[in-house]
């Protein structure tokens, strides 16, 4: 118990001191993380919706909440995003415009959305070129899709009649087909898609072949050409029945530039654990990617994709990680001032407490006098008395036991001098 009386008594300013620079840095530090977000999901039933549910998960388990926003595609998330009615969303590549440059930053690539083209059994058409006349379903307005489509359909001339244009889209497009209602449908989508596994096993529809993919892709920055592989929907039925080139965008994550770090690195660890297994179009580890994005990539994405998740991230829990991520700017000046004080305290105290001693010996200096210059005998007993005092004043005080010597000292100096008094005996001179 004294060694902790003795502690505190040299390093209380410093406790005092630290004490007050966590309450600065609470204070100072960056505001906490939200807890709770808006992310932009486009349409139940889409592959969009569903990825955003598995997001939803995933943050839900380190206590955050995410309210899924039904939209109708990209562009509705894009300017959901843009006008601050959501945090983040998935978009397709290649429909960012400057002014979602200038509000929104990627987190990556995540998966391709080929553009897919499934026409009737029964109508003659080998390439999308040959859509003209068709009824075909390319999505609504304004949607990912349509935009791809109109691209596509001015890259390979020609006249194209409204009925080519039906804004059809999704589960409601894939129905159409299927009822023969419409000749085609357009869809960039994922191939996790409902409606797309559904079209790809269906013996009613085919799927038409992009024979120019990478001319295509050439042409669009945004696009990129893939091989739907022979066989990879189904090895026994074998479907495909022959490698089908393909166009897609990839879809991507974004956010508001202004989002909060700490849900960007949940979002980026989600992200990897969601896109990087293996898909029928993209082998495991693939995704996420930091290069097949319209955006600028977030600054916490990109340190992710260089240097892997931050030290503290790999061994603490969310929100002890982002505390401390938040508090060491300020941790660092805390330290650097308090390493000097740690220094000066022991030298400072030893001060304090050798001065509670030595300022004894002022007054016992000018006893010691006084008693020497006594030449009466109550003058030596008021001195004697005095030391006495003196005495028990210093008998009551505390010092830490490495400082008892002084002490000591102190009071058979005191007892010296009251027997100096004693034996002076003043030679009286005669009048």
């Amino acid at each position: 118990m004294s060694g902790l009386r003795d502690f505190l008594k040299v390093y209380w300013p410093l406790v005092v001191v630290a004490l007050a620079g966590v309450l600065l840095a609470l204070v100072l530090m960056d505001p906490a993380p939200p807890k709770n977000i808006r992310f932009a999901a486009g349409s139940p039933g889409g592959a969009y919706h569903a990825f955003a549910e598995r997001y939803q998960r995933l943050l839900a388990e380190e206590g955050v909440e995410v309210e899924l926003v039904e939209t109708q595609g990209s562009i509705d998330n894009l300017r959901l995003l843009d006008d601050s009615e959501a945090d983040v969303g998935l978009v397709q590549g290649g429909l960012a415009t400057d002014r979602d440059r200038e509000e929104l930053r990627s987190i990556g690539g995540l998966f391709p959305e080929p553009f897919w083209v499934f026409v009737r059994s029964d109508f003659p058409a080998e390439s999308l070129g040959d859509l003209r006349a068709a009824r075909i379903a390319i999505g609504g307005d304004g949607s990912g899709t349509r935009i791809l489509a109109l691209d596509l359909q001015a890259d390979y001339g020609g006249e194209w009649i409204e009925t080519t244009r039906l804004t059809l889209s999704g589960t409601t497009a894939a129905d159409a087909l299927l009822a023969g209602e419409v000749d085609a449908a357009a869809f960039a989508a994922s191939v996790e898609s409902s409606y797309i596994d559904r079209l790809l096993v269906n013996e009613d529809v085919r799927l038409l072949p992009f024979e120019r993919a990478p001319a295509l892709a050439r042409r669009h920055e945004a696009l990129s050409d893939i091989i739907l592989l022979r066989g990879v929907v189904d090895i026994g039925e074998d479907i495909p029945a022959a490698d089908v080139p393909l166009v897609a965008p990839v879809a991507q994550l974004v956010v508001r530039k202004d989002l909060h770090p700490a849900i960007e690195a949940l979002l980026i660890d989600a992200a990897t654990s969601i896109h990087s297994e293996g898909t029928l179009l993209a082998p495991a580890g693939h995704y996420p990617d930091p290069d097949l994005i319209d955006l600028p990539i977030t600054d916490q994405a990109r340190r992710y994709y260089q240097n892997g998740p931050s030290f503290l991230r790999r061994y603490f829990s969310f929100d002890v990680a982002n505390f401390l991520e938040r508090a060491w700017v300020l941790a660092i000046p805390l330290l650097t001032l308090l390493f000097p004080l740690v220094r000066v305290a022991p030298p400072i105290y030893r001060w304090r407490v050798r001065r509670k001693i030595y300022v004894w010996y002022e007054d016992l200096r000018t006893l010691e006098e006084r008693g020497r210059a006594a030449d009466r005998d109550d003058q030596r007993d008021q001195v004697l008395e005095e030391l006495e005092a003196l005495q028990a004043e210093i008998g009551a005080v505390e010092v830490p036991l490495s400082y008892t010597d002084d002490l000591y000292r102190l009071r058979s100096h005191v007892e010296f001098v009251k027997q100096l008094v004693c034996n002076h005996n003043p030679v009286r001179v005669a009048g």
